[in-house]
């Protein structure tokens, strides 16, 4: 499978779930609400009375902004922001004199999150449109990086952490969300377009996704928190598909 044809495969999935608001995973896993599924991944009640509804749209696999520890006035990148929760919840955490960037490399996601910004009153929020491969973002800007199960998606994730740490600061760290794997996956799955849509395909194994962190330059790598992703498929691939939260600093 060619790079390119993977990312336009979803980014054309991901603009039609932005329209149509379902989710990207392939069969029952999907019949609860966003709110059951954003509740099942991590997300609080609290947290989702906090944030607009449409906001939340049952993407992710983990809440890195409850982990991240954001503090009043730093400014947070989201890589891969969707709808927009996470970019919402951090900007309660940094305050107006903070800020939190959402970018997204599909435009109807973009768009319904500003729609969303503008409908509720956000001023320290921004969304830009972006791969997150090649990010927007200027050099040593940002304090803080979070992602919510969108890496996976990536075919070049090397480039996608060498972009992060390149937008941190001294300093800065990443509190990542995301999906990986314990040994190898059939290539059937690794083959098929709708396992890539689906955050699984493109799963790095445990071992690999945290040397891609440390060879971009990151120090104090550590997985936070590890649970079994438990979405609708075979027992085999269940037992092998993990929901990380990875933390870790850029030193120098």
């Amino acid at each position: 499978m060619k790079e390119k044809e993977v990312k336009e495969y979803v980014k054309k999935r991901y603009g039609e779930i932005a329209q149509t608001r379902e989710s990207c995973c392939p069969s029952s896993c999907c019949t609860p609400s966003a709110e059951d599924i954003a509740l099942r991944i991590g997300y609080s009640e609290k947290d989702l009375r906090d944030t607009p509804e449409a906001s939340s749209m049952g993407l992710g696999c983990g809440n890195p902004v409850a982990l991240a520890s954001l503090k009043e006035g730093e400014t947070v990148l989201d890589l891969g922001s969707g709808g927009g929760i996470d970019v919402f919840l951090a900007a309660k955490k940094v305050g107006t004199i903070g800020k939190v960037i959402g970018v997204d490399m599909t435009e109807e996601m973009v768009n319904r999150a500003k729609a969303t910004s503008v409908k509720h009153g956000y001023k320290n929020v921004e969304f830009r449109l972006g791969e997150i491969e090649n990010l927007p973002i200027e050099d040593g800007s940002v304090d803080v990086v979070i992602s919510n199960c969108v890496i996976n998606l990536s075919p070049d994730k090397e480039k996608v952490f060498q972009e992060a740490y390149r937008v941190l600061k001294i300093g800065g760290r990443i509190m990542i969300s995301d999906i990986v794997t314990e040994g190898e996956l059939p290539d059937e799955v690794k083959k098929s377009f709708d396992a890539w849509a689906g955050c699984v395909a493109g799963a790095l194994q445990k071992t690999q996704y945290i040397k891609t962190i440390r060879a971009a330059g990151f120090r104090k790598v550590r997985i936070a928190s590890e649970s079994t992703y438990n979405i609708d498929i075979s027992q085999e691939l269940r037992e092998k598909i993990i929901s990380v939260q990875v933390e870790a600093y850029k030193l120098n």
